[in-house]
């Protein structure tokens, strides 16, 4: 079974993503209470061309990434009341767990999978690491949506760098800037680097 730079499997889940009402105080206490972090935060991100539920999306969210050994932990909170995969939830069911996260070497083909077992696409985008993701909804019957991201050096460069950050950490600098070097691979035109300002 082929591993991430992060040590989790290729085909298997990489994420657990929670939509919270506010990332700040939401980091607060994962820092102080589960001892997880740093946190890389992105203030804004709109993606790139996103479309939620077969419309334009304009919903803009703060997200917040750290990781709890190999897993990493997603904090979103949405920042106005555009419709959205985050807004849904919250309207349903409230603040709290939202998404799985798991790699696909083929967006396409993790979407129709996903749609021969009764899920619906609900949200597509693209990202600055490289590639799309997409989230798929499964009903109410499921604790959670599932996000499909697609596998690149990007990606997995990036995510291994907020990994290596979690090793050993002191506690020191608990929010960091959502940034990571592109991986050397990279030539230019492969795609953006991953930029704070940069929406995701």
């Amino acid at each position: 079974m082929r591993e991430l730079g992060f040590g989790q499997p290729r085909d298997g889940i990489i994420q657990m993503a929670y939509v919270v009402a506010d990332v700040q105080a939401a980091i607060e206490q994962w820092t102080s209470e589960l001892r997880v972090g740093p946190w890389f935060l992105l203030d804004s991100f709109t993606g790139v061309d996103p479309v939620y539920r077969g419309q334009p999306s304009r919903a803009d969210v703060a997200i917040a990434m750290a990781f709890a050994g190999h897993m990493q932990i997603e904090l979103i909170q949405p920042k106005d009341e555009h419709p959205s995969v985050y807004r849904e939830v919250i309207e349903q069911r409230g603040h709290g767990f939202h998404h799985f996260g798991v790699v696909t070497d083929d967006i396409a083909a993790g979407i129709a999978e996903l749609e021969a077992r009764g899920h619906v696409l609900a949200y597509r985008a693209g990202v600055p690491t490289g590639g799309e993701v997409a989230y798929l909804d499964g009903g109410h019957a499921r604790p959670g949506m599932v996000e499909l991201i697609e596998y690149g050096p990007g990606m997995d460069a990036a995510f291994t760098a907020f990994w290596r950050a979690s090793l050993d950490w002191d506690g020191a600098d608990p929010i960091r800037p959502f940034a990571a070097p592109l991986p050397p691979t990279s030539v230019p035109g492969s795609g953006p680097a991953l930029q704070e300002e940069t929406p995701r």
